[in-house]
């Protein structure tokens, strides 16, 4: 069980790192006028657990703060997240004990 939150953990760290530094590299390829990651390449992370590295990475880059895609997206993206996350440790048939 601990080798499996071990990998949990560094999963979940590898995911958010990947959304913050994808909109670091989203907001210098806009300064610089260069070719841009799609809006839906930059949600991917969100998709795979990574929201709030992408939220992150929103507000240290100041990227994509004026867009309501994202303002709203991502936060219910996390939402959605943290509801499974709730629903699978606390009322599923193989939740996780913590006794």
């Amino acid at each position: 069980m601990k080798v499996f939150l071990t990998v949990i953990v560094v999963y979940f760290i590898a995911v958010n790192l990947w959304g913050l530094i994808l909109m670091r590299i989203d907001k210098k390829r806009a300064e610089r006028n260069f070719w841009r990651v799609s809006e839906f390449g930059l949600f991917i992370p969100a998709f795979f657990g990574g929201t709030i590295g992408c939220i992150l990475g929103m507000h240290i880059f100041h990227h994509k703060t004026r867009h309501l895609k994202f303002t709203v997206g991502m936060p219910v993206v996390l939402a959605i997240q943290i509801a499974i996350i709730i629903g699978v440790v606390f009322f599923s048939p193989y939740s996780i004990t913590f006794m």
